[in-house]
């Protein structure tokens, strides 16, 4: 601000104030989501426990989507469940920014490709004493999707993972 008196120019200093206002449905959500978990090891899945963290953490999906790197809409589908895929750097920097052990925000299927679907399907393998083509019999799996899956070209959807390979790893802790 700046004024004008007998001819001399007088500036004063201008504080400008910014507050976050709490908008009432995020209150209610927080309140909800509360309500139905009273600690965090409650939580049973992936997309409760990052609202959780969110509200506890006094963020918006927003300012957590900025602060690791991605698009609020890209967070969003985690947090609505509506993507099956975490990728590695992502759950390393959300588990960061929440204070949490990665492994508390990824499920099985997750945990399998953040440990590394290539190693753990070898591993598994060669465990069993098996070759590619009699593994990918076990699994009921044609040999060269098993191929591509060892070799990380392409990555294990959740689906296939569900109808081929999770239930084998847990029978078989021996693979996990």
């Amino acid at each position: 601000m700046c004024r004008a008196k007998d001819e001399i120019v007088r500036y004063a200093p201008l504080c400008v104030y910014r507050f976050r206002l709490i908008v009432p449905h995020r209150l209610v959500d927080a309140q909800l989501c509360n309500q139905q978990y009273h600690s965090y090891e409650e939580i049973e899945d992936v997309p409760a426990r990052l609202k959780w963290c969110r509200h506890h953490m006094g963020l918006m999906q927003k300012e957590v989507a900025e602060k690791i790197g991605i698009t609020r809409g890209h967070y969003t589908k985690f947090e609505s469940g509506e993507t099956d895929y975490i990728p590695s750097d992502v759950a390393d920097r959300l588990a960061e920014l929440f204070h949490v052990p990665v492994t508390d925000l990824l499920d099985e299927y997750n945990s399998f490709l953040y440990n590394g679907q290539r190693e753990m399907l070898l591993d598994c393998r060669k465990r069993l004493g098996l070759n590619q083509r009699a593994f990918a019999r076990l699994i009921q799996v044609p040999a060269a999707t098993l191929q591509i899956w060892e070799s990380g070209k392409k990555r294990v959807t959740k689906s296939s993972w569900e109808k081929y390979l999770r239930d084998y790893i847990k029978v078989n802790e021996v693979c996990s």
